[in-house]
């Protein structure tokens, strides 16, 4: 399989034992520059997720206005399709970790991941008007996500430097959140061309979707390890929590995941103080995504430098401003502009990092599983707080669940950080 040594400076070759020449050393100070330290393949993989981005930020910019607008759900029946489909994700993650570590083949897994998001946008458009139906394609779009993120995120780890991994996540988050910028730019190209038409917002993103399946396959290497090839049992990917620091990384990531509340209820506030056309909706992705770009490199090397718990638990000091903008700044531009920077800086600080945080906790027999089970406890902790702020929202209304939801944040920081802290 070929490698896109285009678009850096030429690596040292390193011949292997198995007589198989591979463009990426792993050892400190093999390589030199910011794409020799996080390896050409990490540069691969930001632009296989860059266009699938621009596929399913298509969907997922218009989904809540679509869904509470055009199929009349109310916010809480939005909450619990919202939650589910996230939570969704929890079996298949673990699914295609373990898959992937015990036959070593992260890229297929990956691959299958990316193939399934595909097909699910032909399950929008069989869907037409039927909430269930869509909820079905959205689902099965997010398994597609839950298999391939795990495996694509532990070949970022092998073909990284151990100590640029958060670069190496940083730089794979931009080229993502390139995408995340993108596609909901092409929705609103979409909709003003088709007199909002949702249905070809789905057929450009299933062609889009093709596109990116075909650059993983083209580009896109199976990163090796150095580990001998005997396939990991279930119960060693399981046993990773007897690990101490692991268990904590875990309750950390759960405690933080259930006062998380889902991107469409953000924008769904932001659009009704606004009184924002529902044909502009998509701009509101773009906002977050902006400042998600700018600053998932620069957070990325900070954390390296720093100490990664310490970006981690900045990024929720600034999910906090955010719920406190919502609930207390109504009808005012400047706090929702700044409400949706401070969005994208929370998921610059937390997205790669919280994965370059256990990286090096995990053995690299079964790191693929690992971290599809730190990603997994993040999944059923969303589910949890997409239904609870749905039923809040509907019972004591919009800006009581957003302070609610900032005084969750509040009471979780001082926990999440000691096991953060003792996790490292």
């Amino acid at each position: 399989m070929c490698d896109i040594g285009v678009i850096s400076p030429p690596p040292r070759l390193v011949v292997r034992y198995e007589s198989v020449v591979y463009l990426s050393s792993v050892r400190p100070g093999a390589r030199s520059g910011v794409v020799g330290a996080i390896g050409a393949n990490v540069v691969a993989l930001g632009l296989v997720s860059l266009v699938t981005d621009v596929s399913s930020e298509m969907v997922t910019a218009v989904l809540p206005a679509y869904l509470v607008f055009g199929l009349s759900l109310s916010i809480a029946q939005y909450g619990l399709m919202d939650g589910l489909y996230t939570g969704v994700t929890a079996v298949t993650r673990l699914l295609g970790g373990y898959t992937a570590d015990r036959w070593r083949a992260r890229k297929t897994v990956a691959g299958a991941g990316y193939a399934l998001s595909a097909v699910a946008k032909i399950g929008l458009l069989a869907a037409g008007g039927s909430a269930l139906g869509v909820g079905a394609a959205i689902a099965a779009d997010r398994m597609g996500k839950g298999v391939r993120t795990a495996p694509r995120d532990a070949m970022i780890t092998l073909s990284a430097e151990p100590a640029a991994l958060g670069r190496a996540f940083g730089v794979h988050r931009t080229l993502d959140s390139v995408g995340a910028f993108l596609g909901p730019l092409v929705a609103l190209a979409v909709l003003a061309g088709t007199a909002q038409a949702y249905d070809a917002i789905f057929v450009v993103s299933l062609c889009v979707a093709v596109l990116g399946v075909l650059l993983l396959i083209l580009f896109v290497r199976n990163s090796h390890d150095d580990v001998p090839a005997q396939r990991p049992l279930l119960k060693e990917a399981l046993g990773l929590l007897s690990d101490p620091r692991i268990r904590r990384l875990a309750y950390a990531a759960i405690l933080l995941g259930l006062v998380t509340v889902g991107d469409g209820f953000v924008y769904l506030l932001i659009q009704r103080w606004q009184g924002l056309p529902v044909l502009w909706f998509p701009l509101l992705a773009v906002g977050t995504n902006v400042s998600y770009l700018l600053l998932a490199t620069p957070l990325g090397a900070i954390a390296d430098r720093f100490g990664r718990w310490r970006v981690v638990v900045g990024g929720h000091v600034a999910l906090l401003a955010v719920y406190l903008l919502l609930a207390g700044h109504r009808g005012s531009w400047p706090a929702a502009i700044l409400a949706l920077a401070l969005y994208g800086a929370f998921y610059a600080a937390v997205d790669g990092v919280l994965m370059a945080t256990a990286s090096p906790l995990l053995p690299k027999r079964v790191r693929t599983s690992g971290l599809a089970l730190l990603q997994t406890c993040q999944a059923l902790a969303y589910l949890l707080s997409s239904v609870i702020f749905g039923l809040a929202w509907q019972a004591f209304g919009p800006d009581r669940a957003g302070f609610v939801a900032a005084a969750g944040v509040l009471v979780a920081l001082p926990l999440a950080v000691w096991w953060l802290r003792s996790a490292k």
